[in-house]
């Protein structure tokens, strides 16, 4: 060993390792720049607006989510494959959280199998290339795999005159999509339709429901667990949403100033105190915080794991998801090397 690398040899050695090691990988990444720009939007599940609410009123929301540009979008849904292996392995959380994508199977012919490789296939064609049939038939896929949001962008994209039922789409299929473009749900009012603005093929839905922990005591679970969430930090929280949603429905607080109060970090806080704070700090006979608190976490790394996926090199994704669950979405993306969060406020800012 020569006298120079011995000294060099020894040199490294003696340099301080972090105690994170990743963060090796971090600065590496920091290093090159151009990390890939993710925003996490939390929301109220829109499902309890008024039948009447003029859905129109979101448009400043979707205004300056349009500005940013995302190039996807993930959506708190769970994709047709897990979907299909919840039908086989837990039927009853596949018939809760799954649509049905046997109609849209049985009047195309397809398999499950068939409707994954035609969409994959279909869009592995750039969009500016692909012809009214084709787009006609990835709305029948998009319901065959169970993916009803994806298949509610490709109609919306065809031109009027083509959204009509025909040998390709039976009248069934068009009456369902035309019923779904009018529920209260953010993956339609929000999701959806931003897609069609950005003119992206679909939404990616990124949630899962695999990650349950079995509680001790079934029947102690229920009522431990609501004995944890009736806390001081809690009731404030659900009084704030209270007073936020009356005024946004109202109309007197407009829906960027709803999106930014809910999240707000002293909002989020709240949530994190008074919910999840809440059941990791708990002892009961059945540990029903810590399995309440096992589940949650679960399913939030599966869902950032998915997420993660979207990205792939360089994608800038914005999620879409309930407000509880933003902490978490931010706290795992943040831990991703080649991936910056963007502050949500700022994106909701007025300019």
């Amino acid at each position: 060993m020569s006298f120079l690398f011995a000294v060099s040899f020894l040199a490294q050695a003696a340099a301080p390792l972090p105690a994170d090691l990743v963060d090796i990988v971090d600065e590496a990444a920091q290093e090159r720049g151009d990390l890939t720009p993710v925003l996490v939007l939390g929301t109220s599940h829109l499902s309890s607006l008024p039948k009447d609410f003029p859905l129109e009123r979101f448009d400043p929301l979707l205004d300056e989510l349009e500005e940013w540009a995302p190039e996807a979008i993930a959506i708190e849904g769970i994709d047709g494959v897990q979907c299909d292996n919840l039908r086989l392995f837990d039927p009853g959380n596949a018939g809760t959280y799954c649509p049905d994508p046997g109609p849209a199977r049985a009047a195309l012919g397809v398999s499950a199998r068939d409707a994954q490789f035609g969409v994959m296939e279909l869009l592995a064609k750039p969009g500016d290339q692909r012809t009214i049939a084709e787009r006609r038939r990835l709305v029948g896929l998009f319901l065959a795999i169970g993916e009803p949001e994806s298949a509610l962008v490709q109609w919306l994209c065809l031109p009027e005159a083509e959204r009509a039922a025909g040998d390709d789409l039976p009248a069934e299929l068009v009456a369902y999509l035309e019923k779904f473009d009018t529920r209260h749900n953010e993956n339609v009012v929000i999701a959806a339709r931003l897609a069609v603005r950005l003119g992206l093929d679909r939404v990616d839905r990124v949630d899962d429901q695999m990650s349950g922990s079995d509680p001790k005591d079934p029947e102690a679970y229920g009522p431990e667990i609501s004995a944890i969430w009736d806390n001081a930090p809690t009731k404030q929280r659900l009084a704030e949403y209270e007073e936020w949603d009356a005024a946004m429905e109202d109309g007197s607080m407009p829906i960027l100033e709803w999106y930014r109060r809910y999240n707000s970090p002293a909002s989020l806080a709240l949530a994190m105190e008074g919910d999840f704070g809440a059941a990791a700090g708990a002892r009961t006979p059945s540990d029903a915080g810590q399995t309440y608190l096992a589940y949650w976490e679960t399913r939030n790394l599966r869902m950032v794991a998915n997420i993660r996926q979207v990205i792939g090199t360089d994608t800038r994704t914005l999620a879409i998801v309930g407000v509880s669950h933003k902490p978490y979405y931010d706290r795992y993306l943040g831990m991703m090397s080649n991936i910056e969060l963007v502050d949500t406020l700022e994106v909701l800012a007025e300019d």
